[in-house]
């Protein structure tokens, strides 16, 4: 599978695509590249490459088109993004190809090329077919440990690869997680590094990502590393073996609370049947402490995910359940960014998150020695 390279290709953008339909009603695939946003980029038009076929995503920014090179006829996925849109934030997307161009990975979607016109920057990213994590499982007959342990131990890898560059995605979540076709033996990709950094990058305390996901340290404003992603995955994970999220509260002040004190349980009747490695492993994966959290090295070396503690059992019924009645909530999917969830946390009054979760323990503390005292008197 090509990838990325430094090297620049000849062709127009027209030479290789015919344009089949508008992305957005300013698109004009005869548009000669203006002000250009990147100092590194095709001449050509991406309609000289690629033929634009059909919309398969839309998003605030952006819509993702699938496209046939016209000299290969391979098919690749273009996310076509409007300048316009994304005015102030061009250092976003600067980032995000900074990092996708570093990376090379057969777990990770690949940026192919990039093109830039008047109106649009076009990232030209590998197509991946095979659906979202939950929806394969959903439809799969036959779901066990161990085919949650497979999945984990390739985004484990993945994430060690890009840890290793200093990269933190900071958005792991099962939406970004994509088979790569309908085969039954499919590898998982990782997708989306929109909000990802270099590790000591400046904005490494700034809370971002979808709550559910997220980090105590995240919510707490405070410092953070690579240490984030590993949570995620451990939420992830948790997630894979009961078909339920580990926090939920329909009000987000009580959610922040819960994953900032790591407050979760392995509930009767649904783990009853989960190996005692699978929830060691979480365990050590959501420690709300960042620095005896697991790495991702660890989290490879463990027994549930390089040796043979997963169980076989079949666990479809009550997963694939679960997963359809919890996560057709749009609220749990709802993702915040960066100045979202600092925005929201402040209105619901947890702006200094440490201070709160101190006052609250010392309350927590007192109630308890005074209901100590009321049980010793009345004995």
């Amino acid at each position: 599978m090509p990838r990325l390279t430094t090297a620049s290709r000849k062709e127009k953008v027209t030479d290789v695509f015919k344009m089949k339909h508008t992305i957005g009603s300013e698109l004009d695939p005869n548009i000669t590249a203006t002000m250009p946003l990147f100092t590194k980029r095709r001449k050509e038009k991406v309609s000289d490459i690629y033929d634009l076929k059909h919309t398969i995503g839309t998003g605030a920014f952006s819509e993702v088109v699938v496209a046939e090179d016209k000299k290969s006829g391979e098919y690749r996925a273009i996310k076509c993004i409007e300048k316009k849109k994304i005015k102030g934030k061009e250092d976003t997307l600067e980032n995000e190809i900074a990092i996708l161009k570093q990376i090379d990975h057969p777990n990770i979607v690949a940026l192919l090329d990039i093109f830039e016109d008047k109106m649009h920057v076009y990232l030209v990213i590998e197509l991946v077919s095979g659906g979202e994590l939950f929806d394969r499982i959903v439809t799969k007959g036959n779901y066990t440990e161990k085919d949650a342990s497979e999945i984990m131990k390739q985004i484990l890898e993945a994430t060690t690869y890009i840890h290793g560059k200093g990269i933190v995605h900071r958005d792991l979540k099962p939406e970004n997680l994509l088979f790569y076709s309908p085969d039954e033996d499919s590898k998982i990709m990782i997708s989306d590094f929109g909000l990802s950094k270099i590790e000591g990058q400046e904005g490494m305390s700034t809370a971002c990502g979808t709550p559910g996901y997220v980090a105590p340290e995240v919510l707490k404003q405070l410092n953070y590393g690579k240490e984030i992603d590993i949570w995620s995955i451990g939420v992830i994970t948790y997630i894979l073996l009961c078909g339920y999220p580990p926090f939920y509260d329909e009000n987000d002040s009580k959610l922040f609370q819960q994953i900032m004190r790591g407050d979760y349980e392995f509930d009767s009747p649904y783990w009853d049947d989960i190996s005692d490695s699978a929830k060691d492993f979480i365990r050590h994966l959501m420690d709300v402490d960042p620095n005896s959290r697991y790495t991702c090295e660890e989290s490879i070396a463990h027994p549930w995910i390089s040796g043979n503690a997963a169980l076989t059992k079949n666990i479809h019924q009550v997963v694939s359940e679960n997963i359809k009645k919890n996560f057709a909530k749009t609220k749990w999917k709802q993702a915040f960014n960066a100045t979202a969830v600092v925005r929201h946390m402040r209105k619901l009054g947890l702006g200094d998150v440490k201070a709160r979760l101190q006052k609250k323990e010392e309350e927590n503390s007192r109630s308890e020695e005074s209901n100590s005292q009321e049980g010793s008197s009345d004995s």
